[in-house]
């Protein structure tokens, strides 16, 4: 099914709804089944996925597959069938004081039949995730994968059609039509994960069927090195957050805020560092290539356009650009200005714009003038520092002291707010997003409620001052 039309899409959803109205509420073994199903598909077939992945980018280190994308895939997966069966279970308690002795419970079920849209740049990790969510919380599922990893995308399909049974996941690929017409299908929830502006899109499709909708986006994520940072190890952490995957990650940090008499120090600290972690560089097959021509050159004119309007660039590397292998340079900014486009677009590759501050303070401010980002890693040892930048701030996920790593805690929620996304998923926070909390209050065989009908006496309203005293 590599190319279906609309029509198509309809058929195929609702014949998922039809075969999850029969089994609406599936027991723990048959979600625990699926999962396990999924491990399979993961853990049996790595070596081929990290192959597609890498033919798909023209150099995604096997390395950076394995850790950034079957590690987080199957421990997402582990940690739903640990915790799962205590998700699935209601949870009860006493009603208000006024309407004892009857009891209330919130009790957990599948919404139905769940869309994802996945992107290009983490393409098994971003379809497994929610994916491990929508299965532990008992939905069908259907998948749209980017057109831009083709390689992964067919094996993803072909992998699943093997692995699952046909009513349970759907596989589709397509172009950019095939995407549209499925944001625009009547799912019980879409999760979609891009970019901003392919966001409103897909919320204005969704919109028309009032489907419920897990944005998330990105932006533009900030790492803030404090007055009382480790200078070197937040130099580090930073580079290793902007330089794996060549910075086509949504949470890469995306501009560097640091004191003004730091700068210099950060540039010599950066190039030592992107020496040690990607040693000869030209010839490192560790360090990735950008996945498609065209984001390649949109990079490389953000930089250059940034260079002639006056900013000054700091190579980390010897190695040239080589446009025919999509191979760019990492790069420091220094001296931007915010009408650049570098300062106003999410970057999404191995560029780095360094902005100096004089105050704290002022690096605050610097961040609550820009649009809500998907991270903010801030580097600093004073707690009054750390308590100062997260009362101040809003961001979808904060990492204290390294990067990135907030995505991979199970017990936290992962998403956006404001511009950078809307509602969140990952562990727990995943399976209540794919279920619906439905709310049962379940009244005592004895109870007083008869006391509050009509017609309204003396006793209705000494009972309803009461209340109203109390309630």
């Amino acid at each position: 099914m590599n190319q279906p039309d609309r029509l198509d899409l309809n058929v195929e959803l609702q014949r998922l709804r039809t075969v999850q109205a029969h089994d609406p509420l599936p027991d723990w073994p048959t979600r625990a089944r699926r999962l396990r199903t999924l491990e399979a598909l993961v853990s049996q077939h790595r070596a081929e996925i990290a192959a597609a992945i890498n033919a798909d980018f023209g150099c995604r280190p096997c390395e950076e597959t394995d850790l950034l994308e079957v590690f987080p895939s199957l421990s997402a997966i582990r940690h739903a069938l640990r915790h799962g069966r205590r998700w699935m279970k209601p949870r009860r308690g006493m009603a208000s004081l006024a309407f004892l002795p009857a009891g209330i419970e919130v009790r957990p079920q599948p919404l139905g039949v769940v869309g994802i849209i996945v992107p290009w740049n983490y393409p098994l990790f971003l379809a497994v995730g929610p994916l491990v969510d929508a299965l532990a919380a008992g939905n069908r599922v259907m998948i749209k994968m980017s057109e831009y990893t083709p390689r992964f995308s067919q094996l993803f399909a072909e992998l699943t059609a093997r692995h699952f049974q046909a009513d349970e996941v759907l596989v589709v690929n397509g172009d950019a039509a095939v995407a549209q017409a499925f944001a625009a299908l009547p799912f019980d929830h879409l999760l979609f994960t891009g970019s901003t502006a392919v966001g409103h899109h897909v919320m204005r499709s969704a919109a028309a069927h009032l489907t419920p909708v897990t944005l998330e986006l990105g932006g533009k994520s900030p790492a803030i090195i404090g007055p009382g940072a480790r200078f070197e190890h937040a130099v580090e952490r930073i580079l290793i957050g902007k330089l794996i995957n060549a910075g086509q990650t949504c949470i890469a940090p995306d501009y560097v805020l640091l004191p003004r008499a730091d700068v210099t120090r950060f540039v010599a600290a950066a190039k030592a560092i992107t020496a040690r972690l990607y040693p000869d560089l030209a010839n490192n097959r560790q360090y990735a290539s950008i996945a498609t021509d065209r984001h390649y050159h949109r990079l490389a004119d953000l930089r250059d356009n940034a260079v002639n309007a006056g900013a000054r660039s700091e190579k980390l590397s010897d190695l040239a650009d080589r446009p025919e292998q999509r191979m760019l340079t990492p790069t420091l900014l220094l001296d931007t200005r915010d009408d650049m486009s570098i300062m106003q677009e999410e970057i999404f590759g191995p560029l780095l714009p360094l902005v100096p501050y004089d105050t704290l303070d002022q690096a605050i401010d610097y961040v609550k003038a820009h649009p809500h980002p998907l991270a903010l890693y801030l580097f600093e040892q004073e707690q009054a520092h750390i308590d100062q930048v997260l009362a101040h701030t809003h961001a979808g996920g904060v990492t204290l002291n390294d990067t990135i790593y907030h995505i991979a805690q199970h017990r936290l929620p992962f998403g956006g707010v404001g511009p950078s996304g809307m509602g969140g998923y990952h562990g727990e926070a995943g399976f209540r997003t794919f279920s619906h909390m439905k709310p049962v209050f379940r009244q005592a065989r004895l109870n007083g409620v008869r006391l509050f009908n009509p017609p309204y006496g003396k006793r209705f309203r000494q009972l309803l001052e009461i209340l109203l005293r109390r309630g």
